[in-house]
């Protein structure tokens, strides 16, 4: 089964992310935000799974942009909206793998999910 990884290239924690799982051979698929919106599936089951207060980022610089309004009424539903339209507000990595989605990287989790 395919492993992806989602995100955006430039961002420091992906870096991280792709060193490790180079280090330690596991191939994966790329999904750039940058070049392709992001699955709506995928985002629909990391909500589901972890919860949109844990996928979307709200310490980053898109989040203080979104409207007070957006923000306050911020819900699973609506943050699959927003972050189809808003792709960095997405925890990063977010990764898929045998199913499963996994946010941010910590190699200790690596090691556990590979």
């Amino acid at each position: 089964m395919t492993t992806t990884i989602f995100g955006i290239k430039n961002c420091d924690t992906m870096k991280k992310s792709f060193k490790w799982l180079e280090q330690n051979n596991v191939s994966y698929e790329f999904h750039d935000y940058k070049k392709h919106e992001p699955d709506t599936e995928v985002l629909k089951q990391a909500i589901s799974a972890h919860g949109w207060e844990r996928v979307i980022n709200k310490r980053g610089t898109t989040w203080r942009r979104l409207p007070e309004d957006v923000q306050n009424t911020m819900n699973d539903d609506n943050a699959v909206k927003i972050a189809l339209e808003n792709p960095s507000l997405i925890k990063r990595p977010l990764l898929l793998h045998k199913g499963t989605t996994y946010l941010g990287f910590k190699e200790e989790k690596y090691k556990d999910i590979f």
